[in-house]
């Protein structure tokens, strides 16, 4: 492996640990403007100190990213087909190599569809994807999506991620399951495990728990953080597991205690009211006048 590509790993995958922590905001490539996720700019600024790397598509990091940012970009390259589309596995490549260079990413990610109707499409064009992202240097995450009905057993993701690995994929995405352990076996690569749909704050610190203490190097979270009523909070929390080595109850303690943080600095929308004065019986009397002593002149 080359200089260069295992540099940009080195950037997703912390090489002191082997751990990742990635922030995901790619969401709305096919579901749109996703709840809590309307103004990705606002979203993105205060939690992306906080992640070692962020997965997102080249329209939000060209509007929604600082560029003095350190921050590695994971930069999706494929899409194709909608949440209201026939087939969320109908996806294509649609960004090249030489834009995701330009745009200065750490690394590229694309979906594949494994049991799908468009199974060997997505296959075929992730080998293509890394042919082309060899050449220089940069590491190409897959997906393992399992669209509106595919499973999330372990033998289906077993066989997902062995697809992924066995196309020369450098890193695999996918999703945590019983018996996850017989999953990363099967994966000769990284696994970064999916944060999912929006589940309870403690239950999202005991997936992620769960994933690494089987083998996961990783999370990629993305609607268990921002969906939170403390973002901030919550990906600490999270990163207190992957790269602290705390235990549940001890993220979830450290959740609890930085939400309330969180609320006691948040403005009492009533502390700025003005409070009701009793009227003063003197404000409209006429003031005495002093007599004009010319008043009666001629």
């Amino acid at each position: 492996m080359e200089w260069g590509l295992q540099n940009r790993l080195s950037r997703i995958i912390k090489p002191h640990n082997n751990r990742a922590l990635m922030l995901a905001v790619d969401h709305g490539y096919f579901l749109g403007p996703t709840e809590k996720l309307e103004n990705p700019k606002k979203v993105i600024a205060p939690l992306l100190r906080h992640c070692d790397s962020l997965m997102l598509t080249r329209g939000v990091q060209r509007t929604s990213v600082d560029p003095a940012s350190e921050t590695p970009m994971v930069l999706r390259v494929s899409g194709g087909s909608s949440i209201i589309g026939d087939d969320l596995s109908q996806e294509d490549i649609t960004v090249s190599i030489e834009e995701a260079l330009r745009l200065n990413a750490s690394c590229v990610a694309m979906s594949i569809f494994v049991g799908s109707k468009y199974e060997y499409q997505t296959i075929v064009n992730l080998g293509k994807l890394v042919n082309e992202a060899e050449k220089y240097g940069m590491p190409v995450l897959a997906v393992t999506a399992v669209g509106k009905e595919l499973g999330k057993d372990a033998r289906y993701l077993s066989l997902a991620c062995r697809v992924a690995a066995e196309q020369g994929a450098h890193i695999v995405k996918t999703y945590y399951c019983d018996n996850f352990e017989k999953v990363v076996e099967s994966c000769p690569v990284p696994i970064i495990v999916a944060g999912g749909k929006k589940i309870p704050e403690l239950d999202a610190l005991k997936l992620t728990y769960n994933a690494i203490k089987a083998g996961a190097v990783g999370l990629d979270m993305g609607r268990n953080i921002w969906q939170s009523e403390h973002p901030v909070a919550m990906i600490k929390a999270a990163r207190s597991i992957i790269h602290g080595n705390s235990n549940v109850e001890q993220a979830y303690a450290l959740y609890k205690k930085l939400a309330a943080n969180d609320k006691s600095k948040k403005p009492n929308p009533n502390q700025n009211k003005n409070k009701s004065k009793k009227p003063n019986p003197n404000q409209n009397k006429n003031k005495s006048k002093k007599p004009n002593p010319n008043q009666n002149k001629k």
